[in-house]
């Protein structure tokens, strides 16, 4: 985690959450990693069947696993990621992180509801099979757009899917992540680097309107299949390192 940020501030985001943790609130202070992690120790303290540790990648049309019209849903929207910890079926935490500047992550905490069931669209299986061609997808889709070359600063694609890649790669997962695990979130790494060009940072621009919706429904499918590959794994990681009892 330190790789994320130098700094990091811990926040409660209402004062029920603070009484019940003891983090900081209205105002973040730099506790840094350690109050987020003696957070997760106190809502899983030992092994236990119902532990639940669950990230959560919300997107435009795919929310179904937040709490609708809360505080913690418009958060975990708004930064594209939440982490929900507790026991199935009770009330437990979730932490929104959000970029502050170029050191300091934030880390707000909200009381919320621990589901006994989350959204997976694929098995570990399947996740690997689905980014084995949504790598191929991404490659074909940027190569045969229809576009004209800029005077952008980065032109090359393959220089800027290099780097894209370099900054996604550059955290370490955990050394006891299964293999396939990784092998899944490597190959989601390396589609979301081709689709970044593809979509923010490409070295063409689509010439006219129409090419650009098409641009979109091409990589759209592939995000979404990225997003559904990561879930599968990072739960796959999660199921084997959380202790059981």
């Amino acid at each position: 985690m330190a790789e994320w940020a130098p700094m990091h501030l811990v926040v409660a985001a209402d004062e029920t959450t603070a009484l019940l943790t003891g983090l900081s609130w209205p105002d973040p202070r730099a506790d840094g990693i350690a109050a987020v992690l003696t957070s997760i120790r106190a809502q899983i303290p030992g092994p236990s069947v119902d532990a639940v540790i669950e990230l959560l990648l919300p997107t435009a049309g795919a929310v179904e696993d937040l709490p609708p019209r809360t505080e913690f849903a418009r958060a975990a929207i708004g930064a594209g990621q939440a982490v929900v910890l507790g026991r199935a079926g009770t009330s437990g935490l979730a932490f929104v992180p959000t970029v502050e500047g170029p050191d300091v992550m934030r880390w707000t905490a909200f009381s919320t509801p621990v589901k006994d069931h989350y959204t997976r669209d694929f098995t570990l299986g399947e996740a690997e099979y689905a980014m084995r061609d949504a790598v191929r997808g991404a490659a074909e889709a940027l190569g045969s757009m229809q576009s004209l070359p800029t005077r952008a600063e980065h032109g090359d694609a393959r220089t800027r899917i290099g780097e894209e890649l370099a900054e996604l790669m550059r955290h370490r997962y955990p050394v006891d992540t299964p293999e396939r695990a990784l092998r899944v979130l490597e190959s989601a790494d390396r589609v979301s680097a081709i689709l970044s060009v593809a979509r923010s940072s490409a070295p063409t621009e689509a010439p006219t309107a129409g090419a650009a919706l098409a641009r979109e429904e091409l990589i759209r499918p592939l995000w979404a299949a990225v997003r559904a590959a990561r879930l599968s794994a990072i739960a796959a990681g999660v199921a084997s390192s959380v202790p059981r009892r």
